[in-house]
């Protein structure tokens, strides 16, 4: 598949996967915030409602266990459901680890500098550990979760830390983070598939045979639609830093947990703030509390930038060694875990051209991106010229071999 096609998918994917996790997180927080504003109702079949002003006119929300009638409730028709929006998210995303990932070329899986491992090893456990985490999710919230929340929260953060844990060990920093956000996307997806459609497919069905809805059930699905409303922040959080390579240049563990619980604070801070008077000092303690952790760890008042500084012929041949001064001259510069240009931030992409394994499993995006589109250098700032990208071409083009 050509590296334009890719580009193309990733575009498509990209701009849908955009779009629909706007709408499933939009709606998820206007009905948690509905949620906390209801004012009560004397009605034992209603939970309260809510006057809103929008677009011209008012609009009065009800809460309630159904439609009322005479004698009691019944399924009101239309009944409008909110779901595919969150499988809509799902899906792009998952095409997008295929796209990005998975096929290899355009972002780097595994690092040989982090970890020798290789890339369908890289695969296998990235995949492996979202269905792991998200599948010991699950049996702990169906099982000790139903009678032990506090427990199931805590077996919950240990899954969580241990799979932090291993894709950082094993996995490129930027994939590994991307990939924690993959988990908690799909943690999120599956309680909506799993938990709160299923939960909801039962209430409704109680209404049409004539039974009283289940208050269980219904209390069932509102704990899987807070867990997403907690998990919302982290995912975009860890979706975006894919685009701050500062945040993944070392280790990462830190600043990766940093960003989790900075996120889940400022969302439980937005939560309580109805019934909470002093919630504004709250929510401005979280946030300078996480930006100042953010800082220390990434050094942000310590690092120092340094001044930036027509086709040829294919060579007959290309030895790795000439390869490797090239791209020590024209890349390295940024694509380094200790670059001596951070202008463009510290690896980016995720990108090092640190070793020669390195160098060789980039060799398609070197290609696509310094030969054929001739985008990399960035503005050629570090003036590559015809002759070295016709010698990075023929490299490629011979198997990109570094012995």
């Amino acid at each position: 598949m050509s590296g334009a096609l890719l580009e193309l998918l990733d575009l498509i994917a990209r701009w849908v996967h955009v779009i629909a996790g706007i709408m499933w997180i939009g709606n998820s927080m206007l009905f948690n915030w509905l949620d906390r504003n209801l004012r009560p109702r004397s009605e034992p079949d209603s939970y309260g409602d809510i006057w809103l002003i929008h677009s011209g006119g008012f609009y009065l929300v009800e809460k309630n266990k159904g439609e009322r009638v005479p004698g009691g409730v019944r399924l009101p028709n239309p009944l409008h459901w909110f779901k595919w929006q969150a499988y809509t998210t799902w899906l792009t995303g998952a095409a997008l680890l295929i796209i990005v990932y998975y096929l290899g070329g355009r972002a780097l899986l595994v690092d040989p500098g982090r970890a020798a491992v290789s890339a369908p090893t890289g695969v296998a456990i990235a995949v492996g550990t979202i269905l792991g985490a998200f599948l010991l999710y699950e049996i702990v919230w169906r099982t000790i979760g139903r009678v032990k929340p506090i427990v199931a929260g805590g077996v919950s953060l240990a899954v969580l830390l241990g799979s932090v844990e291993l894709l950082l060990r094993t996995l490129s920093g930027r994939a590994a983070f991307l990939h924690v956000g993959a988990m908690l996307g799909t943690i999120m997806a599956g309680n909506v598939a799993f938990t709160i459609m299923p939960s909801q497919r039962e209430l409704v069905a109680a209404l049409r045979a004539g039974r009283a809805p289940s208050q269980e059930i219904a209390d069932r699905a509102k704990t899987r639609s807070i867990h997403n409303n907690y998990l919302t922040f982290p995912v975009i959080i860890l979706m975006m830093a894919a685009h701050f390579p500062s945040l993944y240049a070392g280790r990462g563990d830190v600043t990766l947990l940093t960003l989790i619980a900075a996120g889940a604070a400022v969302r439980h801070v937005l939560n309580i703030r109805f019934t909470y008077r002093r919630w504004r000092p709250a929510l401005a303690t979280v946030l300078v509390a996480g930006t100042a952790m953010l800082a220390a760890e990434l050094g942000a008042f310590g690092r120092r930038s340094a001044a930036p500084n027509a086709t040829a012929p294919l060579p007959a041949r290309a030895d790795f060694a000439d390869v490797h001064r090239v791209i020590d001259r024209r890349c390295a510069a940024c694509h380094s875990s200790t670059p001596s240009d951070v202008s463009l931030g510290v690896m980016p992409a995720g990108v090092a051209f640190d070793t020669p394994e390195q160098i060789r499993a980039l060799a398609t995006r070197i290609n696509e991106r310094a030969v054929v589109q001739r985008t990399m250098p960035p503005g050629n700032k570090t003036r590559i010229t015809d002759a070295e990208r016709a010698l990075l071409a023929r490299w490629i083009a011979d198997g990109a071999s570094i012995k």
